[in-house]
């Protein structure tokens, strides 16, 4: 690709990929900013020039960020930069792509062919707290003795109820992924286990797939909601870029 002189004051990253990219048309990515690549050795950053060098996550910018994604996964495979990363110069970035050749290189072999699909599980019942309540004796029986005959319960046994349900909560939420991970991990190279962004969250899992077993993760994932009654709901989504599964640090 033509690279002619450009004015802005950083150089946005996408991803890094392999030197021998086949480069995809008429590539746009933020502020409709023409893609371009850096290279150096055997690996390239694909990136864009920006006027600012703090990028805000506003939707275009994010949808931008994730076209280009993307399209790049269509034709090589990619170690996906997290959002708003920039960098000051082309040389800055061959120097760092240098530093850090073999270890890009080696991660860009682990998701070659492989994309990233996410699953999450979610307890679909109008109270948390009751439903756990109500499937677990122990909880059940605390709950009952702590507000027996109409007591208010003191600070501190709100505190024990609280801790219990907790516990409860999150040893339910091991059993059912593992569950879950059972019937997916023949069609997963890796599963990663998320943080659960709220109560009624059961799992929140990113799978390594590789592109043509797809599909038979989608039924994976089919045959395991089997195993659960209609107070769970499962939802899966991508492929995305595998940003679960490399690590990237280029010291910018």
């Amino acid at each position: 690709m033509d690279q002619q002189v450009r004015t802005k004051v950083g150089r946005y990253i996408y991803a890094v990929v392999p030197a021998t990219l086949d480069w995809p048309d008429s590539l746009s990515g933020i502020g409709g900013e023409n893609v371009y690549t850096v290279s150096e050795g055997r690996l390239t950053a694909v990136v864009s020039d920006v006027a600012d060098t703090r990028i805000r996550p506003e939707r275009q910018n994010l949808a931008a960020h994730q076209n280009v994604l993307r399209q790049l996964m269509e034709h090589t495979a990619v170690l996906p930069m997290r959002f708003g990363i920039v960098a000051g110069t082309d040389q800055s970035i061959r120097n760092i792509l240098s530093l850090n050749q073999d270890a890009l290189l080696e991660q860009l072999q682990r998701v070659a062919a492989k994309a990233e699909m996410g699953l999450r599980v979610t307890w679909d019942v109008p109270n948390i707290f009751d439903y756990i309540v109500n499937t677990h004796p122990e909880l059940r029986a605390a709950r009952d003795y702590f507000f027996r005959g109409n007591r208010e319960p003191s600070h501190e046994e709100k505190i024990e109820l609280g801790r219990m349900f907790e516990r409860i909560l999150n040893e339910d939420r091991d059993a059912h992924t593992a569950r879950v991970e059972e019937v997916l991990s023949p069609h997963c190279h890796e599963i990663k286990r998320n943080r659960c962004r709220s109560e009624r969250e059961v799992m929140n899992l990113a799978c390594l797939v590789g592109r043509e077993a797809q599909a038979q993760f989608e039924e994976a994932v089919f045959e395991a909601a089997k195993l659960f009654d209609n107070n769970f709901t499962f939802d899966y989504n991508g492929p995305w870029a595998p940003h679960n599964f490399v690590e990237i640090n280029l010291g910018l």
